[in-house]
C-alpha cells in the first residue's frame, strides 16, 4: 500500500489533517500554493512534516496514494485536473478523519444559518454535559480533534464544498436548513450542480439516521420528491403544522415533537429565544429537533435557546452612535442571508452592501429594499451591478472602495432612529482578506467616529 498522503493548502483542515495522517503511521506531505501562515507553518516543523510553499511540485504530489484537499481548492484547478488523470483518490479533511471516529456526528449544511445553528447545536449538547466537539468551517479541525480529543459527539458545519470531496461519510443526523443559489462559480453556474452538492449530506443514511429539514423550501422539498431519502425524516416549518414529529410555528409560538413523551411537545414562545428574526426561528427549531433525537431534555433546550449569545459578524450590534444604530453582518455573503438581514431590521436602513459578485441575483432583493432602504453605501471595486439593480428602487446610492469611508457616509445619510447595516451580500476578497476582516475594519470604523 502507498503510505505516503500529500495535503493541498496548509490552513486549519490541511494542518489538522496533517497531524492526524502522521499519528496513523503515513508519510505525510503538505503542499499550499499561497505562503503558509507563521502558526500553521510553526505545527509543521513541531510535528517533523514535510512541506512547501508558494508552488505545488506535481513530481512529489503525482507519487500519493490518497490527497486531502482544502475545501478553497476549486476541482477544476490544474492541479487537481492534473492529479485525477493519475487515478488518486481526492478526498476533504472530513471524508478522511471520521473513519477514525466512532462519535455520533450532528452535520449541518445550507447556504445560510450554517455557522449560527452549528453554535447553537453545539451550546444545546455543552449545557445538558455532552462530551462534544465543534468542527468543520467554525472551531479546530474535525482532524485535529479526532487526533487530539475522545469525544462521543460532533457538531460539524459542513459547506458544500467539502461536501464535494465526501464519499464513504456518514452523519448520524443531518440538518439541511436552505438551499438558494450559492458559490455559482463552482458548479457550471448550474444550480442544480449546487443542490446536488447539498443533499450529499444524507449519503449513505439509513432509516437508522436522521434528516432534519426546513419543509418550507421549495429547492429541498423538489429534489426530495423526485430522489429517495432513507433517512428518518423531520421536517421543520415557520408557515404551516407539522403533523407528527418535527417542529412548527404557529401565530407566535413553537412546537416541537420528537416523540414526546405523555403526548407533551416542548413549547415555547418567539419572544422567548436569544437570537430574534424569522431565519433564527427556523435555526432554534432544526437545533431543537437535533438535541431531541440524542435524548436531550425540553428544559435543557428551552434554557439554551433563551441564553444563547450570538457569533460575531452575523446581525452583530456594533453601537448606537447619536441615536443611529450599527449592525455588522459582514458574514452575508449572498443575497439570501442579506434578505434575512433586511427583513429582520424594524428600522430605516442605510445598507452597506457589495464585493465580489458570485453570480447574484439581485431581484429577490428589490422589494424589500424598496420598502425597508433609504440609502445604499457600496463597498466594493465593482459597484455597477448593484447600482443597476436598485437604482429604481432607491434614490441615494454612493460608491466608497474602504470601509471608513463606508461607515463616515453612512453617518452621514442616517438620521435618528435609522440602523446602518453592513450586510454585503457578496464575498470579500475584492478589498478584504475574508468576511472577518471586512467585519473588524467595519467595527473600528465605527468605534471611532
Amino acid at each position: 500500500m502507498n503510505k505516503l498522503i500529500s495535503i493541498l493548502g496548509a490552513g486549519e483542515s490541511g494542518v489538522g489533517s496533517a497531524i492526524l495522517a502522521k499519528q496513523k503511521g503515513f508519510d505525510v506531505f503538505v503542499s499550499d500554493k499561497g505562503v503558509i501562515a507563521d502558526k500553521y507553518k510553526s505545527v509543521l516543523i513541531q510535528n517533523n512534516i514535510l512541506f512547501e510553499e508558494g508552488v505545488h511540485t506535481y513530481d512529489k504530489l503525482e507519487l500519493s496514494g490518497l490527497i486531502i484537499k482544502s475545501p478553497g481548492i476549486p476541482d477544476k484547478s490544474d492541479i487537481i485536473l492534473k492529479l485525477k488523470e493519475k487515478n488518486i483518490s481526492i478526498i476533504s479533511e472530513i471524508e478522511f478523519a471520521a473513519q477514525y471516529t466512532n462519535a455520533k456526528k450532528i452535520c449541518i449544511t445550507g447556504s445560510n444559518g450554517k455557522t449560527t445553528t452549528t453554535l447553537l447545536t453545539y451550546h444545546i449538547l455543552s449545557k445538558a454535559g455532552y462530551n462534544v466537539g465543534l468542527a468543520g468551517n467554525v472551531g479546530k479541525s474535525f482532524a485535529y480533534q479526532v487526533a487530539t480529543e475522545s469525544f462521543d459527539y460532533y457538531v460539524i458545519e459542513l459547506s458544500s464544498f467539502q461536501l464535494d470531496g465526501m464519499f464513504n461519510f456518514k452523519a448520524d443526523i443531518a440538518i439541511l436548513l436552505n438551499i438558494t443559489p450559492d458559490h455559482l462559480d463552482r458548479y457550471d453556474y448550474k444550480f442544480e450542480n449546487y443542490v446536488k452538492s447539498k443533499f450529499k449530506i444524507t449519503q449513505n443514511q439509513t432509516k437508522n439516521d436522521y434528516l432534519i429539514y426546513c419543509a418550507d423550501d421549495d429547492v429541498i422539498n423538489n429534489f426530495m420528491q423526485h430522489n429517495k431519502i432513507l433517512a428518518t425524516t423531520l421536517p421543520f416549518s415557520i408557515k404551516k403544522n407539522i403533523e407528527g414529529d418535527g417542529a412548527f410555528l404557529n401565530q407566535n409560538q413553537i412546537t416541537l415533537n420528537y416523540k414526546p413523551t405523555i403526548n407533551q411537545p416542548l413549547i415555547m414562545t418567539i419572544e422567548q429565544l436569544a437570537l430574534q428574526g424569522k431565519h433564527n426561528v427556523y435555526n432554534s427549531m432544526a437545533a431543537s429537533l437535533a438535541a431531541r433525537v440524542v435524548d436531550i431534555r425540553k428544559e435543557t433546550i428551552r434554557e439554551s435557546l433563551s441564553d444563547f449569545q450570538n457569533i460575531e459578524h452575523r446581525l452583530e450590534f456594533v453601537a448606537s452612535i447619536n441615536g443611529v444604530e450599527f449592525i455588522n453582518d459582514s458574514k452575508a455573503t449572498n443575497v439570501n442571508s442579506t434578505w434575512y438581514a433586511l427583513e429582520s431590521m424594524k428600522k430605516p436602513i442605510v445598507w452597506i452592501c457589495g464585493g465580489q459578485d458570485k453570480g447574484n441575483d439581485y431581484n429577490e432583493l428589490f422589494d424589500i429594499v424598496k420598502e425597508k432602504v433609504k440609502a445604499i453605501v457600496c463597498l466594493g471595486k465593482d459597484n455597477k451591478k448593484i447600482i443597476s439593480s436598485f437604482s429604481k428602487a432607491v434614490e441615494t446610492i454612493i460608491e466608497t472602495d474602504n470601509a471608513v469611508d463606508a461607515v463616515a457616509v453612512s453617518y452621514k445619510l442616517a438620521k435618528k432612529g435609522d440602523a446602518v447595516l453592513l450586510s454585503p451580500a457578496c464575498a470579500s476578497f475584492d478589498l478584504f482578506k475574508n468576511y472577518e476582516e471586512r467585519g473588524l475594519q467595519f467595527k473600528a470604523a465605527v468605534r471611532s467616529i
